[in-house]
């Protein structure tokens, strides 16, 4: 696998990314035909977010992307971001509930819903992010393709876990509102902060595998992993600076779906618990509760 050595990029990923994008691609369509012919059709953006999820994990696994990501630790680490931070938020995005409905009724893919649990997602992510840029598992990974394999494989599994945690269709912790949501955030982002701060500051190299590809594209080895180690700061700045303006958009949305029901229902002359309406709407059930108020006042 590792092109700095022998020159060349294994064929492999040539031949097998286009049938992996394939098996995740037919069964989503074909999933989202059958929810429309229902009536439950999925919004168009997140269609638009599963393809765009796919293409982004196609591009970065690509032959030309994967042979510069063996003799560039920069490209290897833009390489890595692509894969488990943004391929996976957008394939994330791209899911809904009654789109996962046949799979969680399987035994095996049910028991993996825990993965999907803030703690466990973010302990699980925070793991697999840190061992494997160990130099012996990262270098390792260069040497062999059934190690890098899995490392990409990784990356992009638990890297969907993390974002399934905080913005998946399945359902979360009761304690799991806003502000966790912000810690959850800072949580994440912190965790690749420390790690760049480490290698952009460390002054020594960390990866001397990448040597002869660095002396190739006459960047020093330092530099490289300086470069890598912003690569990583501005991509996961970006992406805090995407989520708190999501958060803070979401906040003010609950806050006034959940004065709109509390308005409905003193105008109709009907109860209603200011804790019961932001249970709903934190849910996404404000308009399931708006129906039923209306329900009621229309009985009366």
């Amino acid at each position: 696998m590792l092109a700095t050595e022998y020159g060349t990029a294994t064929p492999i990923g040539a031949i097998a990314l286009p049938i992996v994008v394939l098996l995740c691609w037919l069964p989503y369509r074909s999933r989202t035909r059958a929810l429309a012919r229902e009536g439950r059709p999925v919004p168009g953006w997140r269609r638009a977010c599963f393809a765009a999820g796919l293409v982004v994990l196609a591009i970065s696994l690509s032959p030309p992307v994967d042979t510069l990501s063996d003799q560039l630790l920069v490209a290897h680490m833009a390489e890595h971001l692509l894969i488990g931070d943004v391929a996976a938020l957008l394939i994330v995005l791209g899911l809904t509930g009654p789109l996962l409905a046949p799979l969680l009724r399987r035994p095996v893919i049910a028991r993996l819903r825990l993965l999907a649990h803030p703690v466990v997602a973010v302990l699980v992510w925070m793991v697999n992010f840190y061992v494997w840029h160990l130099p012996v598992l990262y270098q390792a990974a260069l040497r062999h393709d059934a190690i890098h394999a899995l490392q990409h494989i990784t990356f992009l599994a638990f890297g969907t876990a993390m974002w399934m945690g905080l913005l998946g269709p399945l359902p979360k912790p009761a304690w799991f509102g806003n502000a966790a949501r912000l810690i959850y955030i800072i949580v994440v982002r912190l965790a690749g902060t420390v790690l760049a701060n480490a290698m952009l500051f460390s002054g020594s190299v960390w990866y001397p595998i990448y040597r002869a590809g660095d002396a190739h594209w006459h960047i020093g080895a330092v530099a490289d992993q300086i470069a890598a180690a912003s690569v990583m700061m501005v991509e996961e700045s970006l992406l805090t600076l995407g989520l708190f303006c999501w958060l803070f958009l979401k906040v003010a949305r609950e806050a006034d779906e959940r004065q709109r029901l509390l308005d409905y229902a003193a105008a109709q002359g009907m109860e209603l618990d200011e804790r019961r309406a932001a249970r709903a709407v934190a849910a996404g059930r404000g308009e399931e509760l708006w129906e039923r108020l209306r329900s009621q006042a229309a009985a009366t």
